[in-house]
């Protein structure tokens, strides 16, 4: 009997009361029992719950139990990676540290080559200073040379002669000798020729070919045959340093022989000169 069918009975029997006093009695215990019974089930009931709360309690505990182990564990594990994350830190660091010190030491190296590299341009700098100091001496040296050459050649110019050749009208500048014969070299305005003839032999000079006939040394005097361009030209009883004078080559230029002098064994020494576009022998 449930707590509201108790009450629905004592509200009936107050509503409806016995008329003896056994059925009184009787209604009395009724009621005591069934308050009773009632207690008892409400006791029951109370027990129920109160056993399903601490069930509910104690699995509670027990969640909390797990959970507090399960925190334990996360924190155990999060302490372990904390360790690994730095450690794993720390030799990032070292590795940073040491590739730091690389790039100092890589750049103290470059410093140092560049600074080697500056004092080795700078010696170099010097050096070509120096060498470009000697050469402006040299220079004025050789300036000052080229000037006293030039003087003593102007010099020697004046020293050497002009004589008429055996063309009319056209006057040469002679050299007596072979030191002469240098100097006109250098003035550089025709090409010489050096040769020695003996008496019957005919020698190619230059571009012409020459043959020594005759000599008088006594008198100074001889007698020479040129060939040019399939022409033959006798200068005959010709005088010593007399210049001798023929036209030759395709643009007939003025070709000159000057005899310097005559032995006693039928031999002469000169030179040819010819123009300075003149065709040059070959060897030359």
């Amino acid at each position: 009997m449930g707590r509201r069918e108790m009450q629905e009975l004592m509200s009936d029997l107050m509503d409806n009361p016995p008329r003896t006093y056994s059925g009184a009695l009787l209604a009395a215990i009724g009621v005591a029992l069934l308050a009773a019974v009632g207690g008892l089930f409400w006791s029951y009931s109370i027990s129920s719950k109160l056993s399903a709360t601490q069930a509910d309690l104690a699995e509670a505990k027990q969640k909390n139990v797990q959970l507090a182990a399960d925190l334990r564990e996360t924190n155990a594990r999060l302490h372990v990676t904390t360790e690994e994350l730095s450690r794993s830190l720390g030799i990032t660091q070292k590795q940073m540290d040491d590739r730091a010190e690389q790039i100092v030491a890589r750049e103290q190296a470059e410093t140092q080559r560049l600074e080697s590299a500056q004092k080795q341009t700078a010696a170099q700098v010097n050096a070509v200073q120096s060498d470009v100091s000697s050469v402006k001496t040299d220079v004025g040296g050789v300036k000052t040379d080229v000037a006293k050459t030039q003087n003593d050649l102007a010099g020697a110019m004046t020293q050497l002669q002009s004589i008429k050749g055996d063309l009319s009208d056209h006057t040469s500048l002679i050299a007596r000798n072979h030191d002469e014969l240098e100097i006109l070299k250098h003035k550089g305005d025709r090409n010489y020729y050096e040769f020695t003839l003996t008496k019957g032999d005919k020698k190619p000079v230059g571009t012409v070919s020459l043959e020594l006939k005759k000599t008088d040394a006594k008198k100074a005097k001889f007698t020479l045959v040129v060939y040019a361009d399939d022409m033959r030209y006798e200068k005959k009883d010709r005088n010593v340093n007399e210049p001798l004078q023929f036209y030759s080559g395709k643009d007939r230029g003025l070709f000159e022989i000057v005899v310097n002098t005559i032995s006693s064994k039928n031999q002469i020494s000169g030179y040819l000169s010819t123009p300075k576009g003149a065709p040059a022998p070959a060897g030359f």
